[in-house]
């Protein structure tokens, strides 16, 4: 089970429709993805029409209260399931300080789903706090959303001056450019420049697009209601280029998917 977390330390970047994007992407190779709200407010849960309640809040899940197949709630889309957020999840910072193995916390959670899922994908507050550097332990991939502007590269080289004395060695940091507007002159020069001179960029952008927040009126993802979309493409060049760093055998020499293999032995039964 690989996870991938979108996160970036500054609000307002686009991580909740990355996040719903690329698990509804993950889901359509056929790979058992689960989307996990960690965001409190809840916007990838209201995205995949699910309430975002968890059964016994935060400490029920912490400590282990109930079945965890009980929290999870299908999507309507084939292999994709999601956690809700809670608005428990407000504390978690607190309850990660104080828990027994706290630094291990989120992970201990999904470790009973480690032969349910293939891929799953966190939608992450912002912020640099003790759920932060718990989520950069359990991931195997940081996907960050960045605005192309000289604020977020400055919040860009903060995070990686932390993460290189905290990171795991497997953590794959993998910044990229979202809401691109080509009618700014920075954004332009910024998104084209910066992956030239800096590798760990993706090449790979998202446009800064009325039909992608249109999601917030559809309760869906944008391949969903407008797979042929300029739109569309960009975000499956994202998940294409991810893949590539995170997961090479998923991706052809085209840079095409390949649909992946399901062990359907193992394959979770849905209530």
């Amino acid at each position: 089970m690989k996870i991938y977390a979108v996160y970036n330390l500054k609000g307002g970047v686009g991580k909740t429709t990355t996040a719903v994007n690329l698990a509804w992407l993950s889901a359509q190779e056929g790979a058992r993805t689960l989307l996990w709200d960690l965001d409190p407010q809840g916007s990838s849960s209201y995205y995949m029409c699910v309430s975002p309640k968890v059964k016994g809040g935060l400490k029920g899940l912490i400590r282990r209260k109930h079945d965890l197949d009980d929290l999870l709630r299908m999507s309507g889309y084939a292999n994709l399931d999601v956690l809700p957020a809670d608005l428990s999840y407000r504390n978690l910072d607190i309850h990660l300080h104080h828990a027994k193995h706290g630094e291990e916390a989120l992970l201990r959670i999904l470790k009973p789903l480690r032969q349910s899922y293939d891929r799953v994908i966190l939608d992450c507050p912002p912020g640099l706090s003790a759920l932060a550097e718990n989520i950069f332990r359990m991931s195997d991939a940081l996907t960050l959303p960045m605005i192309p502007t000289t604020l977020s590269l400055k919040a860009y080289n903060r995070l990686i001056e932390f993460l290189n004395q905290k990171r795991s060695e497997k953590l794959k940091v993998l910044p990229f450019f979202n809401q691109v507007s080509a009618a700014k002159p920075i954004h332009k020069v910024v998104s084209r420049t910066v992956p030239l001179k800096h590798p760990a960029f993706l090449k790979a952008t998202i446009p800064d697009s009325n039909l992608i927040e249109a999601m917030g009126m559809k309760r869906a993802p944008l391949l969903a209601y407008a797979p042929t979309s300029e739109e569309a493409q960009a975000y499956r060049n994202l998940w294409s280029a991810i893949l590539a760093r995170t997961d090479p055998d998923s991706v052809d020499e085209r840079g095409k998917f390949r649909r992946f293999r399901i062990d359907e032995s193992k394959k979770k039964k849905k209530k």
